[in-house]
């Protein structure tokens, strides 16, 4: 049972975060954390009580792994075409197609490395399955507890339902998307008001540069055209960004009632990065999504997983260069042997 001490400690830890504050993204590495350790200790007790099993189920959990990449790889590209062929070649569309050929690369790499088994490749294959099993890792975790924090219940009071724009079509119509906001937001204040409340629903959206008008505006047009009460409306129409929507939404919010509560809408794919934006924004609200076209959403994930990574830049350049710096040193240390039996003609 003492193998399984850092996994229950992760949990504990993970647990005291949720309640403390469920927007973290601390919250999520350790319930990954706790998870992977459970894992290891499992393997170590059947290792040291049954061997061979411990042996079976490691070969058959690599197989299942190998598996996965390549049926993963598969499926991102077949999305990317698709990515591109419905929405255009915009980078942010490339991302499935992107990933899925890193894939490929990858697979591609460890194979040649193991056949020619040449040190200075099989160190560089090491080191890149190492970079991407901490990245791998890392959206995994982004990946499953973003799921989890969707589907925790909003149970405090709210006086603002924050609707998160996003762009227009022909600059002046509201799209799909950003009409399942909308409507996500409508049954969130109907849900609001039925406990006594009438929230006030706050649309925040600038204009762009291709734009008639702000998003925020056309927002408004949206829910008043659908029977929404115009006096229910307020708009942020100066905000660009994710951090924005959310900053210049709190002043308003803030300024109106300084003790304010609200409930901020997006979709789906874009929650949990939502969160987090709101917590390092310091606004008092959890964030609920509307639903996303199925084709979609992998590059919609992957764009928030990197938009995240970005966010802790600093964190994750540490550890890569720890991982990098790491491959160099193994490498350094081979290199005097290999580079003898080379010169030597061996």
């Amino acid at each position: 049972m003492l193998a399984f001490v850092p996994s229950f400690v992760c949990f504990f830890l993970f647990c005291v975060g949720v309640v403390r504050d469920r927007r973290r993204v601390g919250n999520a590495v350790l319930l990954g954390l706790s998870v992977v350790f459970a894992v290891i200790a499992l393997f170590l007790h059947l290792a040291s009580e049954k061997a061979q099993l411990g042996h079976d189920l490691a070969v058959a959990l690599l197989t299942l792994a190998a598996l996965g990449v390549v049926t993963l790889a598969w499926f991102l590209i077949a999305n990317g075409i698709t990515m591109v062929r419905r929405e255009g070649r915009s980078p942010g569309n490339l991302l499935s197609l992107g990933a899925g050929v890193a894939l490929v690369a990858l697979l591609a790499l460890l194979i040649t490395a193991l056949v020619l088994h040449t040190h200075a490749l099989l160190v560089v294959a090491a080191t890149a399955v190492a970079l991407s099993g901490y990245v791998a890792f890392l959206f995994l975790c982004f990946l499953f507890y973003g799921a989890l924090y969707g589907r925790l219940r909003i149970r405090r009071r709210a006086d603002y339902v924050v609707v998160l724009g996003s762009g227009l079509i022909g600059g002046t119509t509201v799209p799909p998307l950003l009409a399942g906001r909308l409507d996500r937001a409508r049954k969130e204040h109907a849900r609001l008001s039925r406990r006594g409340r009438r929230p006030v629903l706050l649309t925040s959206g600038g204009q762009g540069p291709d734009e008639k008008l702000p998003e925020s505006h056309a927002m408004a047009d949206y829910l008043v055209a659908q029977g929404f009460p115009p006096d229910l409306i307020e708009r942020e129409d100066r905000s660009t960004t994710t951090e924005e929507n959310l900053t210049f939404s709190k002043a308003l919010m803030e300024k109106a009632n300084p003790d304010y509560r609200c409930v901020i809408v997006t979709n789906n794919y874009h929650v949990f990065r939502a969160a987090v934006t709101a917590r390092r924004t310091g606004v008092r609200g959890h964030v609920v999504g509307a639903p996303t076209a199925s084709y979609f959403w992998p590059s919609a994930m992957i764009r928030e997983f990197v938009a995240l990574l970005v966010a802790y830049r600093r964190t994750n350049a540490a550890i890569f260069l720890l991982v990098l710096l790491s491959g160099l040193f193994i490498w350094w240390l081979g290199w005097p042997s290999t580079g003898a039996a080379a010169l030597s003609g061996e």
